[in-house]
């Protein structure tokens, strides 16, 4: 079994920052791509940004120049730093992993359970 947990979710005021940790835990031969996606309240999951093993990032176009992502391969972590911080980016926060368990077995998705980010004054 693999486990994603989250942490440093929290409330937060409107231009500050926060950092988002995500560890990956269990039978783990390998770790693709990992990700955070967020949803807010009414709205559907979306990605917010990804990194690939070999470190290759992506971001959505509203976090782009404010968020970086970034892993700890050695520690089966990856982190998401979040600057400037605005109240549209309230939402809960959930990290994703491709890990692969088996050399027979294609990457599978886990999710960890999500964390709350709420930016107000």
């Amino acid at each position: 079994q693999v486990q994603l947990v989250e942490s440093g979710g929290g409330l937060v005021q409107p231009g500050g920052s926060q950092r988002l940790s995500c560890a990956a835990s269990g039978s783990i031969l390998s770790i693709d791509v990992m990700g955070w996606y967020r949803q807010a309240p009414g709205k559907e999951r979306e990605l917010v940004a990804i990194i690939t093993g070999d470190g290759t990032m992506h971001y959505t176009d509203p976090v782009k120049g404010r968020f970086n992502i970034s892993r700890d391969n050695a520690k089966n972590t990856v982190y998401l730093q979040m600057n400037s911080l605005k109240p549209e980016d309230t939402a809960v926060y959930y990290c994703n992993a491709g890990v692969r368990t088996s050399p027979w077995l294609s990457p599978r998705a886990y999710w960890g359970q999500g964390t709350q980010v709420t930016v107000s004054s």
